[in-house]
């Protein structure tokens, strides 16, 4: 499946729970022994990698508030459990749980933490 986006700035988008916005990475166009595969084939591979570039708040935690008076309404916060995705992480997933968006023609995966098999984060990628 694939969608098609119009807005003009990605730091717009807001994940939702477990999900995990994922630019991938140029997958190798040829093998060790030197033959060149068609992009059909390396976008058919089962394991992925990628740059996480928005990640969601994670998982909704269930209230600790005990009701003892059920008419009055209490202003709950909602709390979530954090993931251990991190912005800028490279993150290699399975490519069937992935759901491919296209955005200023570039192409993008929307993917659930539960998806991700690896992180690896490297503190000095960006400076």
């Amino acid at each position: 499946m694939q969608l098609s986006l119009e807005q003009k700035d990605v730091e717009k988008f807001l994940m939702v729970g477990d999900k995990v916005l994922i630019k991938p990475k140029n997958p190798q166009s040829q093998t060790k022994s030197g033959l060149y595969l068609p992009p059909t084939v390396q976008q058919g591979e089962k394991i992925q990698s990628g740059y996480i570039i928005k990640t969601g708040p994670g998982y909704p935690l269930p209230s600790t508030v005990e009701e003892t008076e059920v008419w009055k309404k209490k202003e709950e916060e909602v709390h979530y459990l954090p993931l251990q995705a991190h912005e800028g992480d490279l993150a290699v997933y399975l490519h069937n749980a992935a759901y491919e968006i296209s955005f200023n023609e570039e192409t993008y995966m929307i993917v659930p933490h539960s998806a991700i098999l690896m992180l690896i984060r490297d503190e000095g990628l960006f400076e």
